[in-house]
């Protein structure tokens, strides 16, 4: 291990022109919550029967963004706090899930949290841990986690083996620019052992998938941070090279773009 492993410094400072990690997604909303996938049940049953939390828990969700992990962990029955630093995704997630029993949304990132101390039984975060400052994140969440509470780090991973994800890959890569590449060195999680410390959490995977037609496909792509908006040069250019994609690929008027869900569940120390 390096003695800083903070390197997501370098990944927040390219924002910083922006407006910053809390602005990033804030014109990517509609696309987000139009493409973005979910999570597989196996995921939710892990978290039951390995973090020893029953219906009716506590649960904060860290960078919940438009509240796609926050509405399956509600239909599991957990009470949920979704945090998440941008207003325009947090009230995307309020219209989506307002009318649940036992949600409710808060303004904070997983440096600062509003939450009392030891009120959680978990602490998930999907999607999120690049952009954590990983001490201050560290120190906060285990402010909030009751004694036994437990965080759940959780990716859905870009399946490269198949052939719709390599070419949106090309798409990626002739468009991200330094925002991606910093994007992708932070996607290998070398520095999550950082987060936890001593501990050794434990580590879950499954297959995950889901269909988009090419209206979908298009704000797949377009919702990604590093990917120039729909207004720019480069846009109209974007929106083709995804069109052909989804021409090549499409059945029955559909794509479907396969994930693996990865999830990392442990106590940090």
């Amino acid at each position: 291990m390096t003695s800083n492993p903070d390197t997501g410094a370098k990944l927040r400072s390219l924002y910083a022109a922006d407006g910053g990690v809390t602005s990033v997604f804030t014109e990517r909303v509609a696309d987000y919550v139009a493409s973005r996938p979910g999570y597989p049940p196996a995921l939710f049953e892990a978290l039951r029967a390995n973090a020893a939390i029953a219906p009716g828990a506590t649960v904060a969700d860290v960078g919940s963004g438009t509240g796609l992990l926050t509405r399956d962990l509600l239909r599991n029955g957990y009470r949920v706090v979704a945090v998440e630093p941008n207003a325009e995704m947090r009230r995307a997630s309020d219209l989506l899930l307002g009318g649940m029993d036992g949600y409710r949304s808060v303004e904070g990132c997983a440096e600062s949290i509003p939450l009392a101390a030891a009120s959680v039984d978990l602490i998930t975060a999907a999607q999120a841990f690049h952009w954590f400052e990983i001490e201050r994140a560290r120190a906060e969440f285990l402010r909030v986690l009751t004694g036994q509470g437990q965080v759940a780090l959780i990716w859905n991973d870009r399946a490269l083996e198949d052939p719709v994800q390599n070419a949106l890959d090309e798409i990626f890569a002739a468009f991200g620019g330094a925002k991606r590449a910093a994007l992708v060195v932070h996607e290998d999680r070398s520095k999550v052992p950082w987060f936890f410390g001593s501990t050794q959490p434990r580590q879950f995977s499954w297959p995950n998938a889901h269909l988009l037609d090419e209206r979908g496909l298009a704000s797949l792509v377009f919702s990604r941070s590093y990917i120039p908006g729909r207004s720019t040069a480069e846009g109209s250019e974007i929106a083709n090279r995804v069109r052909a994609v989804f021409e090549r690929f499409a059945v029955n008027g559909q794509v479907e773009v396969r994930y693996r869900t990865i999830a990392t569940l442990g106590r940090p120390a």
